[in-house]
């Protein structure tokens, strides 16, 4: 029986949410699977992946083969890189205390690109909200700017007989 590691969509309509599962290849996509390794929200910044590293490995190492998808999602947590050295665990070009050690190392440095991202993600999102209201406050300043009344110019008392000369006396309607 081939078995796949795929995508099993759940979810509302736009609102896509998955689980990683490990199932018959004849199988519908959401339909019967064996075995529920992990879950995948795509609609979150960054991803929200949860994947039971152990599971995937025992999977691959039995035969199973992830779709590109599930591949990329194994790849990102970790599972690809367990089972490769696993399997040099098992050729013997390691012991397991070097594998452990080398996937501790990555997982310590994916954590920290992980970290850099949700902060660098936090400070865009400050610096746009900063931007939002610094705009937002011109345009309100600029609104109660043409809001108020202009000053009216009082003619001065000498100003008024030379404008009176100025207009013509004999403009009549007719």
């Amino acid at each position: 029986m081939p078995v796949k590691i795929r995508l099993q969509r759940h979810g509302k309509k736009g609102k896509p949410f998955y689980w990683v599962v490990a199932a018959d290849a004849r199988s519908k996509r959401d339909g019967k699977y064996l075995e529920k390794i992990g879950t995948y929200n795509p609609t979150t910044n960054p991803a929200q992946i949860d994947i039971d590293v152990d599971e995937a490995v025992k999977w691959l190492q039995n035969g199973a083969q992830p779709t590109e998808t599930a591949k990329r999602l194994l790849s990102y947590k970790g599972a690809m890189l367990k089972n490769h050295l696993v399997g040099g665990v098992r050729k013997g070009a390691l012991t397991e205390e070097q594998a452990e050690d080398k996937f501790n190392a990555w997982l310590e440095e994916k954590a920290g690109k992980v970290e850099a991202k949700v902060g660098n993600l936090s400070a865009a999102q400050e610096k746009a909200k900063a931007d939002a209201l610094a705009a937002e406050k011109a345009t309100n300043d600029a609104r109660i700017a043409a809001a108020q009344p202009e000053p009216e110019v009082v003619a001065d008392a000498e100003d008024a007989p030379e404008a009176a000369a100025d207009a013509p006396a004999g403009d009549s309607e007719e």
